[in-house]
């Protein structure tokens, strides 16, 4: 069954609390696009709301509190940022299953290699590490990577940081290549995927579906979801 992963782009907490609330009980994880202003130029939580020095960003990594419902849902962290290497663990204090590089945002690809290679053995035990691709990038730069990750996010739009986008049909090449060169490779899709793109995504070999607004702007989310899944 294909893995639906539904994505909240939220400029405050309340926001980003009421979009999780959507799909609590119906979905185990979702993913949390944070956006900086820097490497994208959208923001989101905590970096519209003073980053750092967010209340609630500051209750949940001094573990005064947990992220919305941590209790029934699982997060993955979507980076678009500039510091995610340098603030790797802030942001692991967040909580999550899943952390999502991006490879545009990283700086030297040798130099990132030996960071994943040399996190915690408790960080890569029970974080998944996954790095993300612009499909106006050379999927080739992701080859070295691939053996040190345990999944690729390609994304489905040029312009990443916002949703609505229509799909980019140049993520299929990225999606053939790579499952061809790594047949057992988890490569999931974040951006433009919809009813009419879902199936020529999971036919290029994708086998993670990642939709914001599909699903959050649904009028039966269960049933959406629902559907996605079983394509």
């Amino acid at each position: 069954m294909i893995e639906v992963i539904p994505a909240v782009l939220a400029k405050n907490y309340e926001e980003m609390k009421d979009s999780i609330a959507l799909v609590r009980g119906i979905c185990p994880i979702v993913q949390i696009d944070l956006c900086d202003g820097s490497f994208v130029p959208s923001k989101t939580w905590p970096f519209s709301t003073g980053g750092a020095n967010d209340i609630y960003f500051q209750r949940i990594i001094n573990e005064q509190e947990g992220m919305p419902f941590w209790e029934d849902i699982d997060f993955e962290l979507d980076l678009m940022v500039a510091d995610a290497v340098e603030n790797f663990d802030v942001y692991t204090k967040l909580g999550p299953k899943r952390i999502v590089f991006h490879i545009e945002a990283v700086g030297d690809l040798n130099e990132f290699k030996n960071f994943v290679e040399g996190m915690d053995v408790y960080i890569r035990d029970s974080i998944q590490i996954g790095i993300a691709i612009n499909n106006t990038t050379p999927v080739e730069q992701v080859f070295s990577l691939v053996n040190n990750l345990d999944f690729v996010q390609v994304m489905g739009i040029e312009k990443i940081g916002f949703q609505g986008q229509p799909f980019d049909e140049r993520a299929l090449g990225h999606i053939k290549i790579l499952k061809e060169k790594y047949p057992d490779l988890i490569i999931s899709v974040d951006g433009g995927v919809n009813f009419e793109s879902a199936p020529q995504i999971i036919e290029a070999g994708a086998s993670r579906l990642v939709a914001g607004s599909l699903i959050l702007k649904s009028n039966d989310i269960r049933e959406t979801i629902s559907e996605l899944e079983s394509m």
